[in-house]
């Protein structure tokens, strides 16, 4: 694991928040870098109806497939509505059902759903989820969902038209609302090898994960096939297979650097610098120019006894150009992290200013690094 120290810059505390990942790196186990393949959640999706809301459902004159559905439904149970007759049932809601399926999850276990309206419904608060099947990708159902939903937004509306909401009424969470019915398939246990997934590419860690298995084996059962995977050799007792999962997954190692990198939010203003980032000698000077054009009205008044004058608005435009007067600094070879950050400190950079700063740098070769801008 990376140890990780913010340094917070005295003049753009407020505004950028950069994470100085310090050395050296921590050993870190193999569960925690690495995922078996095969081995993970699924998705899982239904349609269904909730039924029992205060009248904050959808209404049906416009969500026509609420009233299909709820048609569907009741003939099922044997009750036949006549299709001349239109239903104005504001305490139903068509939903959407989600829910993920963990790994090894068995027939009969319990999981969490979400359910979402899909219609024009104001609130779920109070509903309940008639039985609805979820199905996977594959188009199968796994899961059977019902239960009362939990709702934490809220809203109210007045006559007048006013309306206070709070949070996202139109969404819930039904805890242990979904019941397994069908085991997801799994290859664990089906073989004579698995294979680890890093989460994170990097030959480097990909290479030292085999050698720790290998050497505390003390057999050559693990080995690279790319930077992103490991294959290791399973017992040939099928007894033992898990019991040596168990042991490799706890195994620690010291996983590779990563890469030199900046990470900029463009929304939020946030700038991350890795550990690696160096800089080649720079000059960098940093200043604005500001335009400021004031308007000031004034009346202009004919002169008295004047018979031909007329009183008029005369605006008295003003213009002022204010350039800031910030010195250049000079950016020494292979600066720390802590050296950029003073040095950038000089001219007073905001987040824009920085990001700008550091793209220049970038452009002109002087910035060891890449630049990611999520």
């Amino acid at each position: 694991m990376l140890k990780t120290k913010l340094t917070k810059c005295s003049m753009i505390f407020s505004l950028v928040v950069m994470v100085l990942i310090a050395t050296p790196l921590q050993a870190a186990r193999i569960k925690d870098i690495a995922n078996i393949k095969g081995v993970r959640d699924n998705q899982l999706i239904g349609y269904g109806l909730i039924v029992g809301l205060d009248g904050t459902g959808d209404q049906t004159n416009q969500a026509k497939f609420t009233e299909q559905t709820f048609r569907n439904m009741l003939n099922k149970f044997g009750i036949k509505i006549p299709d001349n007759i239109a239903l104005q049932t504001k305490n139903i809601a068509a939903v959407m059902v989600s829910a993920d399926l963990p790994a090894f999850a068995k027939p009969g276990q319990k999981i969490d759903v979400t359910v979402s309206s899909i219609g024009n419904a104001k609130s779920l608060r109070g509903g309940t989820l008639l039985l609805t099947p979820l199905r996977a990708a594959n188009g199968l159902a796994y899961v059977s969902s019902q239960g009362s939903i939990i709702v934490s937004g809220l809203s109210a509306e007045g006559a007048d038209g006013s309306k206070v909401t709070v949070n996202v009424p139109s969404t819930g969470r039904i805890p242990n609302g979904g019941t397994v019915e069908r085991e997801a398939p799994s290859t664990i246990g089906n073989g004579e090898s698995i294979t680890y997934n890093l989460n994170r590419a990097d030959f480097t860690t990909a290479i030292r994960m085999a050698d720790t298995i290998n050497g505390v084996f003390q057999q050559h059962i693990a080995q690279p096939v790319d930077g992103g995977s490991i294959k290791v050799a399973l017992p040939m007792d099928p007894n033992k297979q898990i019991q040596f999962i168990a042991q490799v997954e706890n195994l620690n190692l010291t996983p590779g650097r990563a890469s030199a990198k900046i990470v900029v939010n463009s929304r939020t203003g946030t700038v991350v610098i890795g550990e690696h980032v160096k800089l080649r000698p720079a000059a960098v000077s940093h200043g604005s120019l500001t335009v400021t054009v004031s308007e000031n009205p004034t009346v202009s008044q004919p002169l008295p006894f004047s018979s031909n004058g007329t009183t008029q608005i005369v605006q008295d435009s003003q213009v002022q150009v204010e350039e800031e007067k910030n010195r250049a600094f000079v950016i020494k070879p292979g600066p720390t992290l802590q050296d950029i950050v003073r040095a950038v400190n000089q001219v007073g950079a905001g987040p824009s200013d920085l990001v700008a700063i550091l793209q220049a740098l970038k452009t002109a070769g002087a910035l060891e690094a890449q630049m990611e801008v999520i």
